[in-house]
């Protein structure tokens, strides 16, 4: 799933190719995408890109004051082309779900929306407001925008698992499955601790894990082609989805935890004292 760097990356991305170009046509190919009907989507078409940020994992492309705010979900993606084939695509035909033209059809660039697989998440809403749109209105404060007093105050009392809670985006908008396996890693603390009782040391460490993961992973990010940007995000990673192989920090086997549609990894000699979590979906198959 895209996090806070990728998306940072792509609204990077859409500032330097997209803002002053014109909106010349939207094409709709995945009507289950799109989460609001008024205004139209063809309300984009002759309007002029004037910005891109987002809020948390949301993108936000803003045009001439309406906005085309998106959520990459987990296998969703933007792909940038200089040149965009002309011919509307057919509804319901593979990945695409929307096309921005940012020229003449046929002739000037734009971007793709896209999704891979069959369970459909991707998001897109058209509107005068982001904060309109229940999901963005209720995120917790960004990532990168807290201080480390804010950050305390905010975990304080909060008894769920330091990964729930890290990954709770109406508590903390932008990190998702990956980057919380490694902040927790370079913190040293385990997934499963209870996040409103850390100590001062370990949320200093929290926190400062925090900034170095995401702004270091900004960093590699932006200035990335949106096709790089993926492939920027594997290489950067020291204990998610590398389950079995060495931890690059103490040489212990990276362990992984199980859920229905999910998993985590980490490293136990680094994160919980060198001993193993229960994974309950393992323990289940060889009972």
């Amino acid at each position: 799933m895209p996090e806070l760097p990728e998306v940072e990356a792509l609204a990077h991305h859409l500032r330097e190719h997209a803002v002053g170009r014109t909106v010349a046509r939207v094409d709709v190919a995945s009507m289950s995408a799109l989460k609001t009907a008024s205004p139209p989507w063809t309300a984009l078409h002759g309007r002029e890109v004037t910005g891109a940020g987002r809020f948390g994992k949301y993108l936000d492309l803003d045009c001439d004051g309406l906005h085309l705010v998106t959520h990459l979900a987990r296998a969703g993606w933007l792909r940038w082309a200089d040149t965009m084939s002309a011919a509307p695509p057919k509804p319901g035909k593979g990945p695409l779900a929307l096309r921005v033209h940012l020229g003449p059809p046929g002739e000037g660039p734009g971007f793709d929306l896209t999704e891979a697989g069959t369970k459909k998440g991707l998001a897109v809403w058209v509107v005068e407001d982001p904060t309109s749109i229940e999901q963005v209105a209720t995120l917790g404060p960004d990532a990168l925008a807290l201080t480390r007093d804010e950050f305390g105050e905010l975990l304080a009392g909060r008894g769920e698992r330091l990964k729930t809670a890290l990954t709770g985006q109406r508590v903390i908008a932008g990190i998702g499955n990956a980057y919380s396996d490694e902040i927790m890693h370079v913190a040293k603390l385990s997934p499963y601790a209870t996040a409103g009782r850390l100590d001062d040391d370990a949320l200093d460490r929290l926190y400062a894990a925090m900034r170095e993961v995401l702004l270091g992973a900004v960093d590699r990010s932006v200035g990335q082609s949106a096709a790089r940007l993926k492939g920027e995000k594997r290489s950067g990673l020291r204990v998610h989805a590398r389950t079995g192989l060495p931890c690059p920090v103490c040489g212990d086997a990276v362990r992984e935890v199980s859920f229905a549609d999910k998993a985590f990894q980490y490293c136990p000699t680094c994160q919980t004292g060198g001993k193993p979590l229960a994974d309950r979906r393992l323990s289940r198959l060889l009972k």
